[in-house]
């Protein structure tokens, strides 16, 4: 029987001519299985009314059209209620416009070169507040080939001249905060550079205010290197510098802990344990080789975990995998979760509505519901068995030529652009399900 093998979705997210080793995707867009732009939009109540549960189905079964891809994630990351009208959310979106816009005005004031269209690469404050005259700002020059200059109007120039006039700083969040702002900077100028997106100045510099905005309102993480990774399919899929802010902002909701130091570690470790932890009760064998060759801490991972294989996988693919993993995940209640505005008892009336809407979950979410872990504890993110997968898939291989952590990383980074990302998604599913059964035996 002909199977329609599926439209390529390279042509969406095009790369420079000269970037000639770049993975191609395995993501094919294909008819009656992809969530297409009709079915999108059929999926929705005159009102606005979102059937959630039918999306998930279908973007488990061959994932979202790259044209509607910003808007089904915003219902993925728990921007907006299935179950609100078109015109509820117009008006959070335009509250949420208004509040991303007053953050960066904040910061704007604090340091005139956010919101400007430029951005700097070296430091503007040393570590005691002292002013460091003359920082790098980009773009002096067209980062793409070098050598142009841009045009300078006067508000890019009297910017430039505030970044050169910067006073003594005392306050230790602000100091902290411009600390970072140089490190976005040289983040921001190595993300997704093979991409002919990146090659318009006004999208580099709206990565670097996106971050410089978050890292200020949420300072007790700040900026992590990885962010820049995390933010920049935002930028590309949500024409609206706003709401790309917003969809960044939830997805960090998940993955802040990553990022966040305690002492001398970051949140990722507890992760990297987990991970452990799993790898012993499914490849008890496996567990022991990385541990007799050092990699107990199984700190080889930590990228994959950190980054969420973005650097696995193409561009395309990565953001497959993406969509996959929150539709799994998918918890109807996210949204009513993360609103600040929501009292105790609302918040508590959610969590005992889950039950309830156990079919608007996700299949992770819900075998997380079924086995009672959401009730006993936080549950692992199906990031860990996704990793837990790629080392089984790879175990063989692992066990018969790892014999240092060199090997491993060796291994693992071979796996760049040859994996599949269904079928990972489908091997943690099955991992995550033997690992609750024997972890209950336990």
């Amino acid at each position: 029987m002909w199977r329609d093998p599926g439209v390529s979705a390279d042509s969406f997210y095009q790369t420079r001519p000269d970037c000639t080793d770049v993975p191609i995707s395995r993501f094919k867009i294909k008819p009656g299985k992809t969530l297409s732009p009709r079915k999108w939009h059929a999926a929705f109540t005159q009102e606005g009314y979102l059937d959630i549960g039918k999306t998930l189905r279908r973007i488990y079964r061959g994932g979202v059209h790259p044209s509607i891809r910003g808007e089904v994630w915003e219902f993925l990351l728990g921007c907006y209620d299935p179950k609100s009208t078109f015109d509820e959310r117009d008006r959070i979106r335009q509250r949420r416009r208004r509040q991303y816009a007053t953050w960066k005005e904040e910061c704007r004031q604090l340091f005139p070169l956010v919101g400007s269209g430029r951005f700097i690469t070296s430091p503007v404050i040393t570590d005691d507040g002292q002013p460091i005259p003359d920082p790098l700002v980009m773009p002096e020059t067209n980062i793409a080939n070098g050598s142009s200059v841009l045009p300078q109007d006067d508000n890019r120039l009297s910017s430039m001249d505030s970044a050169n006039n910067l006073e003594n700083v005392t306050d230790k969040k602000l100091i902290q905060w411009m600390l970072t702002l140089h490190q976005i900077g040289l983040d921001v100028v190595r993300t997704d550079r093979t991409m002919v997106f990146y090659e318009k100045q006004e999208n580099l510099s709206k990565l670097w205010d996106i971050l410089a905005v978050y890292a200020w309102i949420d300072k007790e993480v700040g900026y992590g290197q990885g962010m820049s990774d995390l933010c920049s399919p935002m930028i590309i899929l949500l024409d609206d510098e706003a709401d790309a802010f917003w969809c960044f902002e939830r997805m960090m909701r998940r993955l802040r802990g990553n990022f966040r130091c305690t002492g001398r570690t970051l949140g990722v470790e507890a992760q990297l344990s987990n991970l452990a932890s799993i790898t012993q009760v499914i490849d008890p064998k496996l567990h022991k080789h990385i541990e007799h060759i050092g990699g107990g801490d199984y700190v080889f991972a930590f990228r994959m975990l950190m980054v969420l294989f973005r650097r696995e996988f193409s561009f395309c693919d990565s953001l497959y995998l993406w969509e996959m993993m929150w539709a799994l995940e998918y918890d109807p209640h996210m949204f009513l979760m993360y609103e600040e505005a929501q009292t105790a008892s609302e918040k508590a009336e959610s969590i005992k509505g889950k039950a309830k809407s156990i079919r608007q979950c996700g299949k992770y979410e819900r075998e997380n519901l079924k086995s009672g872990a959401k009730n006993t504890e936080t549950p692992l993110p199906i990031s860990v068995f996704l990793v837990a997968s790629v080392l089984k898939d790879k175990s063989t291989i692992l066990l018969h030529e790892a014999r240092g952590l060199d090997d491993v990383v060796k291994i693992l980074n071979d796996t760049t652009g040859n994996l599949d990302a269904k079928k990972a998604c489908i091997e943690a599913m099955k991992l995550h399900k033997k690992y609750l059964k024997k972890a209950k035996k336990a």
